[in-house]
């Protein structure tokens, strides 16, 4: 009896030092399993900084790069602190703006493909040209970061499926089917409604995707143009850089009733770093300084400086919510709650916002994000679906569905 009742003191006694803590959970869930990033632009920042002129470009260390920005903004990302972050597969937008027209897009868009694999060739110790989970896999196992290419926004194909077909065969392995403009054939989030989602050519495109294995992106198009998409896509979508809109209205957050078709598709939302679709209080600060900027400059027509004036006083007076790790966690969280573990991945947006969540300043962060999702009760096998394994089975899906039907010809649309 004195034996049994001892027992119970020495597994208080021992059980600590036994005890795996949240950052021992988070390490070996990225250790086992490094992220998967569904989003990063630095393409356009090397567009935008220096003219995709990169022979002298250091990838290495961009925290210098405070002096290419017109407001010292430095870059989010390098090899240095991707490392940091436990990053083993990128990937990288090549993203152009939905203001050019789409000949001009068509045209920006091989460039920004260019210029990416130049980057990628550049570092051959570090990074790797992916274009299937087989080649995700051999990188990493070699010990670099796998890239793969993602087009933001549908205007870089130019309503041309044979510019789609092409651009897939240049690399680029996912489309954002918009960015923040309507395309003739899809609705964006964030702009006026035309087509009540996507029009037939719109469903065409989604067809076509599934059928040479591109991933369709449903970031930045609006709710008919989701639900019209997973109306017809017979392989799994992806949200590259999203997050829950019933914890933060804006218009680019992802519904609940489109999260619960999710996992009947099998697509993932990878959820965003982007604090304005974070933090609600960011959303309504971003909303109301828009709002008082409309009335400066009805109040000051044709006097910038006084609008100037109005705008530095506002700002002032009203300092911007900030958005932390707690925020990201709450909306994987609530992710988790409608979809499942199994619909949730990362997309940080890193280098296409101005500035990051306090915490997550930059993409070696990542582990800190983990370590929070840990401390909720995340278990080790939860954190490696969520930082690799479930976009892993997104894109062997994709790819299983483009074998499956590899004897169906290309969809075709005349030539005016």
């Amino acid at each position: 009896m004195k034996k049994l009742a001892i027992l119970p003191l020495i597994a208080l006694w021992v059980s600590p030092v036994w005890a795996e803590t949240p950052e021992d959970v988070a390490a070996a869930a990225l250790e086992a399993a490094p992220i998967w990033d569904g989003h990063n632009d630095v393409p356009i920042q090397l567009r935008a900084r220096f003219g995709n002129e990169i022979n002298a470009f250091d990838f290495e260390d961009t925290s210098g790069t405070g002096e290419t920005h017109p407001e010292g903004r430095t870059m989010h990302t390098d090899l240095v602190r991707l490392r940091e972050g436990k990053v083993g597969a990128q990937w990288w937008s090549v993203y152009v703006s939905a203001s050019l027209s789409e000949p001009e897009a068509v045209q920006a868009v091989v460039e920004q493909i260019d210029v990416t694999k130049r980057l990628i060739e550049r570092y051959p110790n570090d990074l790797a040209l992916a274009l299937t989970a087989d080649d995700v896999v051999a990188a990493m196992d070699g010990g670099k970061i796998a890239s793969l290419l993602g087009m933001e926004g549908g205007h870089s194909i130019g309503s041309s499926l044979a510019v789609l077909r092409q651009t897939y065969d240049l690399g680029a392995r996912y489309m954002t089917l918009t960015h923040s403009k309507n395309t003739p054939w899809a609705d964006s989030a964030t702009d006026t409604p035309e087509h009540g989602g996507l029009t037939e050519f719109g469903k065409d495109i989604v067809r076509e995707m599934n059928r040479i294995g591109m991933l369709v992106d449903l970031s930045h198009v609006s709710e008919d143009a989701m639900n019209d998409a997973l109306d017809v896509a017979k392989a799994p979508v992806i949200f590259s850089h999203s997050s829950a809109r019933a914890i933060n209205g804006h218009a680019r957050n992802v519904p609940d009733d489109v999260l619960r078709r999710l996992p009947q598709n099998g697509g993932i939302i990878m959820v965003t770093a982007v604090p304005g679709f974070l933090s609600e209080p960011a959303r309504k600060w971003n909303a109301g300084r828009s709002a008082e900027e409309a009335r400066l400059k009805a109040l000051w027509q044709g006097q910038p400086e006084a609008v100037e004036a109005g705008l530095v006083l506002w700002d002032q007076e009203n300092p911007l919510p900030t958005a932390d790790i707690g925020d990201m966690a709450d909306h994987i969280d609530h992710v988790r709650s409608i979809a499942g573990v199994a619909s949730i991945g990362i997309g940080g947006d890193y280098d296409g916002i101005p500035f990051a969540p306090d915490g997550l300043e930059d993409v070696s962060t990542y582990p800190a994000l983990f370590k929070e999702l840990a401390r909720r009760g995340y278990t080790q096998n939860e954190l490696e679906q969520i930082s690799f394994g479930n976009m892993m089975r997104v894109m062997r899906a994709a790819e299983a569905y483009k074998l499956s039907v590899a004897d169906q010809p290309p969809i075709e649309t005349r030539i005016p």
